[in-house]
């Protein structure tokens, strides 16, 4: 058996339980070879992240493994309890949030250490620094004797996966390893992954909700709805030919800034645990479902070389819908009201050591109904520049004015109209939602205190806004801890709507949403931007998103605005080298099929290395 055939990892029959009985995963079997990175994709709620954490042994409160079986090393284990020895050596777990995985009392170079001596071991005698520089970390002592708060978002990750590594396992684990990174840090953190593989014969099960990370990379593709595997197989088999309709429905929810066209939110909502049918969980949402649909879960079907669905259905499922073409966009010309206005703005972050600029001279103004797009690394200053719009940042110089009006620049010194009128979503929902309350009240007070709404009207108000976002009603009672990230962002999206707000500025919402949630928000934002003229500041890292949204596009770098312009033409032909670098890191769906039927090649060769169709990496030149 060649190298490339050489299983690293076989599951079978994985399932996981509440401790009340309701099913969470059910019937997940994966055999991942030696050198493969296989890709698990689906919703909040798929059973992605429980399936990963079985692996170890593990189960979130409140759940329980019912059964099991993990063949890693000649050794096949099927009691969850022992699976926990195998962390670190066999398998090795890289956490969506680094910076609640590190120990914040521990230095860089010491937790490396404390994992080799955990374990007892170390892949091939390196030292902690030679495991920084491993991932592009600096391997010198000022590094490594650096805390996990000193360092930024892309460096935890990167700590997180040396740490992984450092003990020679033959499978690590990723999840959501790169949600919330700038599209640079990102296409480094790719890269680095693919470089593993290639020279150190790791094979991965990457995590995402991301399709377009995901074909960047990854050799096969598990798609997961409902705690169970429905399609999987060859990656570019799945992307280019999904036989599944839910696998088409992400695809068509899925932005592309390299051939851009009108997403398609799939309707209805994911079932919740508990609620599962008896039939295909799909159903109730595919437009294709025939009686027999109903009657029984479906059986993962052969579709083609190494090609399996669970859909009765499949050949019926049609191809994706073609690439190209461009976006209508509202014409914004002429007469229309200009309701925001940043002039000169500067803002600093100043400390008892020093003082850092984090905008300078920026200028810019949204039109009613238009969306301005703010886009750039993380630390290029655009949230520094969302907050002060709203109030939460101190203006070191220029102006903010809100329909012809100076606002003042603290937000406690602004009317209760001035507030009304000018709305943030933050990235981190729980910046926004009060713990100890429902999420009923916590979108019903904007309408009541803001809004001059009364408590009868203010309860349907919650209900609709909540329909609109995606959300039961079901979860008026809950309280933000009850529900997922991707929910409490959903709730927090609700919350600023809830003030009808004239100008809604949008802090990376969409970061930690599935792609098909995404789609149905920002169809959501267009609508209310069409019929209401609702104007939109829209910071993001997703250049695909900005495609779909943006009428016009502020490229920042360290504060300053160093490329602006129609989107359109921003993304088509940009001028400025650091915008070029942007566009060439951010992963394209579309690129990667390219590559394939093109190049010749797989996205992780052609697009990371810049070769194929609309693909490019700064990781050979950049090392941040």
């Amino acid at each position: 058996m060649s190298a490339e055939e050489k299983v690293a990892l076989r599951v079978s029959g994985l399932e996981v339980a509440t401790t009340k009985g309701a099913a969470i995963v059910e019937d997940v079997s994966l055999t991942l070879r030696q050198g493969e990175i296989l890709g698990v994709v689906g919703e909040s709620g798929s059973g992605k992240t429980t399936t990963a954490l079985s692996l170890f042994g593990y189960a979130s409160r409140g759940a329980r493994v019912e059964r099991i079986a993990v063949e890693a090393e000649g050794e096949r284990i099927e009691d969850p309890r022992r699976l926990a020895a195998l962390r670190g050596e066999a398998l090795s777990y890289v956490p969506q949030d680094p910076g609640t995985a590190l120990n914040p009392s521990l230095r860089v170079a010491a937790a490396i250490e404390d994992m080799l001596r955990a374990h007892r071991r170390g892949a091939e005698g390196r030292t902690p620094g030679q495991w920084l520089e491993s991932v592009h970390l600096p391997g010198d002592e000022e590094f490594g004797k650096r805390y996990p708060h000193q360092l930024s978002g892309g460096q935890q990750q990167r700590v997180c996966i040396a740490q992984a590594l450092a003990c020679g396992p033959d499978v690590v684990v990723l999840d959501e390893p790169t949600t919330g990174l700038d599209v640079v840090t990102q296409a480094r953190i790719l890269r680095e992954l693919v470089r593993l593989r290639d020279e150190e014969h790791v094979a991965m099960i990457y995590i995402t909700h991301d399709l377009s990370v995901v074909a960047q990379i990854a050799n096969r593709i598990a798609v997961m709805y409902a705690g169970r595997i429905i399609e999987e197989g060859p990656a570019e088999e799945v992307l280019a030919r999904p036989r599944h309709p839910y696998t088409r429905g992400l695809l068509a929810s899925t932005p592309d800034h390299v051939h851009t066209r009108p997403l398609q939110p799939m309707p209805g909502i994911a079932v919740g645990v508990g609620d599962r049918p008896q039939g295909c969980a799909f159903a109730a949402r595919c437009p294709q479902r025939q009686d027999r649909c109903l009657a029984a879960m479906p059986d993962l079907l052969e579709v083609g070389a190494g090609h399996r669905a669970r859909c009765l259905e499949w050949e019926r499922t049609p191809a994706p819908a073609a690439a190209g073409g461009h976006l209508s966009r509202r014409d914004l010309a002429g007469d229309h009201e200009v309701l925001l206005e940043v002039r000169n703005l500067a803002a600093e972050h100043r400390s008892r050591r020093e003082t850092v600029v984090a905008a300078s001279d920026v200028s810019f103004s949204v039109a009613k109904g238009a969306c301005v797009a703010l886009v750039g690394e993380s630390g290029s200053g655009k949230t520094t520049i969302a907050r002060t719009i709203v109030g939460l940042h101190p203006v070191a110089g220029g102006e903010i004015l809100l329909g012809g009006e100076s606002l003042p620049a603290d937000a406690k010194k602004r009317s209760s109209g001035q507030r009304r009128r000018i709305q943030m979503i933050m990235q981190n929902p729980a910046d926004a939602l009060n713990p100890r309350r429902t999420i009923e009240w916590s979108i019903a007070r904007p309408a009541r205190v803001l809004g001059g709404m009364g408590r009868r009207e203010a309860g349907a108000e919650v209900r609709r806004l909540l329909e609109a976002v995606r959300l039961s009603a079901g979860i008026v009672d809950r309280y933000p801890h009850e529900l997922s990230g991707g929910e409490r962002q959903r709730v927090a999206i609700a919350r600023a709507l809830a003030a009808d707000p004239e100008v809604l500025v949008c802090d990376e919402i969409t970061s930690a949403l599935d792609v098909s949630v995404q789609a149905a928000i920002l169809e959501l934002l267009d609508d209310l931007r069409s019929r209401l003229g609702l104007a939109t500041v829209f910071i993001t890292h997703d250049l695909g998103v900005v495609a779909h949204v943006a009428d016009f596009v502020l490229v920042l770098e360290h504060g300053l605005v160093c490329e602006q312009g129609p989107a359109a033409e921003i993304l088509a032909r940009p001028r400025h080298e650091y915008t070029r670098r942007l566009l060439e890191s951010a992963p394209s769906l579309s690129a990667a099929l390219e590559a394939w039927q093109t190049v010749g090649d797989t996205p992780a060769e052609a697009v990371l290395e810049g070769t194929g169709p609309g693909g490019g990496s700064v990781l050979d030149s950049s090392g941040g």
